[in-house]
């Protein structure tokens, strides 16, 4: 079998089902489901103190309004954080190497950042288009230069993103061959 340096990034199928699937649902299954007769032990205590841990700091930066976003950013701490450290046991894929993962997370996460500060603060966010102290000619093309760049960002860094992870999982390969 002839294998290139990239081929461990590749996604591992078994019996024709990617196992993806698997190493994404498997965190969930880590995580009971509360109940009116769930009795308090050790590990529901740590992930109760673990959870609170996560959603203060996350919301410490945060006005009142914006602690309606708590859910779903902790939630999303959680999974990439549990498909990070499920990624470091041997023999496991990680899914955030993939391209696909990454901007299927950034996009919509970049989208509801742009509505939400264009619905609130329309003039902040459209004055960002254009740097303070402009010239009055360059005032059309740098609107359309930055609207640009708003809208390559979260494909950008979600490139960037991978490449670096990729070089780090690559140079170890290599280092370790």
């Amino acid at each position: 079998m002839n294998l290139s340096f990239f081929d461990q990034f590749t996604s591992p199928y078994l019996l024709g089902i990617p196992l993806i699937l698997l190493s994404v649902l498997f965190p969930t299954l880590l995580f009971p489901t509360p109940n009116n007769r769930w009795v308090t032990n050790r590990l529901s205590t740590l992930q109760l103190w673990l959870l609170n841990l996560i959603t203060k700091q996350l919301m410490i930066p945060l006005s009142k309004k914006g602690h309606k976003w708590a859910l779903i950013l902790t939630s999303l701490m959680i999974l990439l954080l549990t498909i990070n450290l499920l990624g470091l046991l041997p023999y496991t894929f990680t899914p955030t190497t993939q391209l696909s993962m990454n901007m299927a997370l950034a996009f919509p996460l970049w989208l509801a950042t742009l509505l939400t500060g264009l619905r609130d603060q329309p003039t902040t966010s459209l004055g960002h288009l254009l740097p303070e102290g402009t010239p009055t000619p360059l005032i059309p093309a740098l609107i359309m230069i930055e609207t640009a760049s708003l809208l390559i960002r979260p494909l950008a860094l979600g490139v960037r993103l991978t490449a670096n992870l990729t070089a780090g999982h690559l140079l170890i390969q290599l280092i370790s061959t």
